[in-house]
């Protein structure tokens, strides 16, 4: 008989076959999850992309507005006939500026100020604006009555818009807000070098105001800041101190369990509830004005409370609790510990949260509006005492203008916003590196 080899003795036949396939399969989904992130990543970047360049095309103009140089003659028949000035202060305030505007771009186009066709179709060129533009020169110095001075006056929304490209001009004139001898009179101002788009200081500074060739957003930023100056001074300090009353005094229990429990909790309450609370206790119960900086910093700080106390115990429990033992076994107290030790160590976490829940309160629009910040205001507010409005609710006021002319001041007042949200989330950043210490 012929013997067959028997296999060793407790050998394990290979399988490589089976292996190698187990192999490949955790390569393909390391390269499939790999493809995932990075097709998340560019449909994020993507959607950023074209919200930035919706706002961007939109809103550039808006820093650009149509101004007419001409020589402007102040008459003293039109502005102080009667040599009142002296007596009568508030002569200069009332007089008929819009005449003198008018009757200087006639006098530039050599038009027959007989003509009162012609002279309203001239007026219609100019914005409402110069008449304040006019006033605070000649308020300013009184002396200029009776001169003739160079004078850069703002032009009307309609013309802003033709001269921009925003208004088609090859449809028939009916189905457009210029005439044809308006546009006449732009080409002959534009070769003359008297009309032509400059910088537009005015939205930074101009308040609120139903000619957009004239409205701005310095009132809002005002009130803006006021608001965020109540916020910072409220919400920083109440926010830390009971955050480390939390973190580092109160017992663990049952009640401490549901006040955790409640402040996560109101950090994910719609913004518009704040504003309901706001109206019925700031505005009902304690009689503040509506619409006042005051009321708008207040609701801002409760609804800014949650994110600030959450931000600050996870920058505390961060903090390592060697620190905590070494300074207590040195004779520390505890206060000291807290005070000269661990909040020094957490103030990049504490500023960080600080600052992100400032930029979400700089870009809340609902509780305004509940409270009455939608009002229509012109005047720079002196206190937060005064009417203000926000530029959330600036952007959100002009957004429902219908003329063009709102679109851009809508988008530029955006880009605005964004800005000042970049600088703040920047700042957080500078402000985190600057403090941070590696252990």
């Amino acid at each position: 008989m012929t013997n067959t080899a028997s296999p060793l003795a407790g050998a394990v036949p290979a399988r490589p076959a089976r292996r190698d396939i187990g192999i490949k399969r955790r390569y393909a989904a390391e390269r499939r999850f790999r493809i995932y992130g990075i097709a998340a990543i560019s449909f994020g970047l993507l959607f950023l992309f074209l919200l930035l360049w919706s706002v961007g095309s939109k809103g550039y103009t808006a820093f650009q507005q149509t101004m007419i140089t001409i020589p402007v003659e102040f008459s003293e028949q039109i502005i102080d006939k009667d040599n009142e000035r002296d007596t009568d202060p508030t002569k200069l305030m009332t007089a008929n500026y819009p005449v003198v505007a008018r009757n200087a771009l006639a006098a530039a186009l050599g038009a027959d100020p007989g003509d009162r066709q012609q002279m309203r179709e001239i007026g219609r060129m100019l914005s409402e604006g110069v008449r304040s533009q006019l006033r605070n020169m000649v308020v300013a110095d009184p002396s200029i009555i009776g001169t003739t001075q160079t004078v850069s006056l703002l032009a009307a929304g309609e013309i802003d818009s033709a001269l921009k490209g925003q208004m088609n001009l090859d449809v028939p004139e009916a189905n457009r807000r210029i005439s044809d001898q308006q546009v006449g009179w732009m080409e002959q101002l534009t070769e003359a070098g008297a009309l032509a788009k400059e910088f537009n200081t005015g939205i930074f500074f101009n308040g609120a105001s139903s000619r957009p060739e004239a409205a701005g957003v310095g009132v809002a930023l005002i009130g803006s800041l006021y608001m965020m100056g109540i916020v910072l001074v409220l919400s920083l300090p109440i926010g830390v101190a009971a955050s480390i009353y939390l973190e580092e005094f109160a017992p663990k229990n049952r009640w401490t369990d549901l006040i955790e429990v409640n402040i996560n909790n109101l950090a994910a309450v719609p913004s518009i509830v704040y504003g309901l609370l706001g109206l019925s206790v700031f505005i009902g119960f304690a009689g503040l004005p509506r619409s006042a900086a005051l009321v708008g910093g207040l609701v801002l700080t409760l609804m800014t409370l949650p994110t600030i106390i959450i931000a600050t115990r996870a920058a505390l429990k961060a903090v390592p609790p060697s620190i905590r033992a070494a300074a207590l076994g040195l004779g520390a107290s505890k206060m000291q510990t807290i005070f000269h030790h661990v909040l020094p160590l957490a103030m990049p976490g504490i500023l960080t949260g600080t600052i992100i829940g400032l930029a979400h309160a700089l870009g809340e629009t609902a509780p305004l509006l509940l409270i009455g910040m939608v009002a229509f205001v012109a005047n720079y507010p002196t206190t937060p005492m005064d009417p203000a409005t926000a530029l959330p609710v600036q952007i959100y006021m002009w957004a429902n203008e219908a003329e063009r002319a709102f679109v851009e001041r809508t988008s530029g007042a955006i880009i605005i916003l964004l800005l000042f949200l970049i600088v703040m989330n920047v700042g957080a950043i500078l402000l985190r590196r600057r403090f941070e210490r590696r252990w």
